[in-house]
């Protein structure tokens, strides 16, 4: 059997960056440190309709994974097209992630930032081992949607949607 021919890491990225994704915060209390965790996410999924489940993934190097590895409860939030600074404020690792931030707080204690395009509340389901990520699957128990458009990752980089011009001329 032949070896497997070695996959540039690099190139693997720029190609999986092909796929546009929308970009998400997600938060949990910390049941070790008290207060709350706050991770910039773009894997986010949804996985099934009945039950209503979603899922997401985190670094297993990432400093906040044992908060959500024991976190019973946990909110995405789907952030909308102005949020690209809120985006960048969770990605940096800082002590207190949530001074100035406006949220508020579900009736399980979970942060839920304030003027995304949606949010979904979920009890932690699963968690799944996935190479050098963990993939953790949620029952939404709730959500909401508003009427903003998506923020967007894409090529590296932040984007927006907008109507395909086909779309346009058919109107």
């Amino acid at each position: 059997m032949s070896p497997k021919p070695a996959i540039d890491k690099r190139q693997f990225r720029n190609a999986l960056g092909q796929f546009a994704t929308g970009v998400t915060i997600v938060t949990a209390k910390d049941l070790n440190g008290g207060g709350y965790v706050g991770t910039t996410a773009s894997s986010f999924n949804s996985v099934s309709v009945e039950p209503p489940l979603i899922l997401w993934s985190i670094d297993k190097g990432a400093r906040a994974l044992p908060a959500y590895e024991q976190a019973e409860h946990f909110c995405v939030n789907v952030l909308a097209a102005e949020q690209m600074n809120l985006s960048n404020h969770f990605a940096r690792q800082q002590d207190n992630k949530f001074d100035g931030v406006d949220y508020e707080l579900n009736q399980f204690g979970v942060p839920m930032l304030k003027g995304c395009a949606a949010r979904f509340e979920c009890k932690t389901r699963y968690l799944y081992e996935g190479g050098d990520h963990l993939i953790i699957v949620g029952e939404v128990l709730a959500f909401d949607a508003s009427d903003r458009s998506g923020l967007l990752f894409h090529q590296g980089s932040y984007a927006v949607s907008e109507s395909h011009p086909e779309l346009e001329a058919c109107a």
